[in-house]
């Protein structure tokens, strides 16, 4: 079967499937100029489905030739990945991604440094020395001082159906502080305050368990804590059964919390922590490597060499892959499962500056987020490593946070104060 086409011009011949069934066209070769694109395949994929079928409407594709998506005109892609043209080619299509919907710009007093999602729920830290609690309808609930420093980063130990959520926060102030948010009454009582780093506290990870968390710090060390509230573990003295006072934020008693375990081996400030499992934890830092830690060994597991800083780090649960945004502009993925060759998977290079925060999509094996000091989020997909899907603009400033934890939004915050939400849609599958 051929495409319509003008003479004289090369042609290849093409096999086309979908995992997508309702846009299934016949499984027989097509006869197709070899300089199309995403629009010419496009038009020929709803072509054959109108003829099939009168009552089926336009819909946009992405092509994927070997598990990976077509960005260049067929031939410049065959010629790259070196696929002879005399082979009948297979290309994979599926419903094009839809663009994220600008849906809100929440305004803070200085810069916005880090941000979470969780449930209904949007808690962001910022250089103003406080936190924020907002709803996804744009509201903001209440902000939180506390610290008397830069809020550096924030994590959910527990935010469901439940009246009480369980939040942290870490700070220049070389303190992690365990928070208590009753949804009923709207109010935050700080319950414990984790002393043991001796520089900012820049990064913050909780475990699946949601009964420890991780913190990293400009002092080069990693601190293991518990994140209940009211542990045996306390430095204050209390009764057998007895549980821990909520102590207002004003209150210079509340109780100290020591760390569990500490572990050095940077040498310079960690910039990023993550678990990468239910005992392995997964440090960045500014010296340019990327350590794995083993929690029952009480020792380093692995170590992965960079040629410049790490700034953050993503571990996805989904996929068992990590990604790595870095000082030099680009994001790297790595399989920490590699034992042959460079650990190195793919390079995405696009931004234009730092990229100060990474973060895997929660749901989907393929894509993630990115943040740079170029002043653009974009959304990945590890299928198309040359382009993003696509760049989201809106900041005016440097990009310091992002975050994908909550499915349906694409959270950024910035150096302009701005704290953006992105309304993200699925495409049909």
């Amino acid at each position: 079967m051929a495409a319509p086409s003008s003479n004289n011009v090369p042609h290849v011949q093409a096999k086309f499937f979908t995992k997508q069934p309702q846009f299934a066209v016949p499984d027989t070769p097509f006869s197709i100029p070899a300089s199309v694109g995403q629009d010419e395949l496009t038009d020929l994929i709803n072509g054959i489905l109108q003829t099939e079928s009168q009552d089926v409407s336009s819909t946009q594709f992405d092509f994927l030739i070997n598990g990976e998506y077509l960005r260049v005109p067929l031939d410049k892609h065959m010629e790259q990945k070196e696929i002879s043209t005399e082979t009948v080619v297979e290309i994979e299509y599926l419903e094009r991604h839809p663009a994220p919907e600008p849906q809100d710009s929440l305004l803070h007093d200085d810069w916005v440094s880090c941000v979470r999602g969780s449930g209904n729920y949007i808690l962001s830290g910022s250089y103003d020395n406080t936190l924020r609690m907002w709803n996804f309808k744009g509201e903001s609930l209440i902000t939180i001082p506390g610290h008397s420093g830069p809020v550096k980063a924030v994590a959910w130990v527990k935010q469901d159906d439940d009246p009480v959520s369980l939040f942290l926060s870490a700070s220049h102030d070389q303190t992690v502080l365990i928070w208590e948010w009753n949804k009923n009454k709207n109010s935050v009582d700080c319950v414990q305050m984790c002393r043991g780093h001796t520089e900012s506290v820049d990064c913050l990870a909780v475990d699946s368990s949601k009964t420890k968390f991780c913190s990293g710090s400009w002092d080069k060390m990693l601190k293991i804590w518990s994140a209940i509230p009211s542990s045996e573990d306390e430095s204050t003295s209390q009764s057998d059964g007895e549980r821990l006072p909520k102590k207002k934020k004003t209150d210079s008693k509340i109780p100290n919390r020591t760390p569990l375990m500490t572990f050095s081996g940077h040498n310079e400030g960690v910039s990023a922590v993550t678990w990468s499992g239910d005992s392995e934890i997964c440090t960045a830092s500014w010296d340019h490597t990327i350590k794995f830690w083993d929690l029952e060994q009480a020792a380093q597991k692995s170590s992965i060499t960079g040629t410049k800083v790490f700034l953050d780090i993503s571990y996805s649960s989904v996929n068992g892959l990590l990604i790595a945004g870095s000082s030099d502009r680009h994001i790297r993925l790595y399989d920490p499962r590699s034992t042959e060759g460079t650990v190195v998977k793919s390079t995405f290079t696009s931004h234009n500056g730092w990229v100060p925060s990474v973060c895997w999509s929660t749901t989907n094996q393929h894509q993630f987020l990115s943040g740079s000091y170029d002043h653009l989020v974009k959304l990945w997909d590890t299928r198309s490593p040359k382009a993003p899907l696509f760049d989201m603009s809106g900041h005016e400033d440097k990009v310091l946070s992002v975050d994908w934890t909550v499915p349906d939004y694409l959270l950024s915050g910035g150096a302009d104060n701005h704290l953006k939400v992105f309304r993200h849609t699925k495409a049909d599958s």
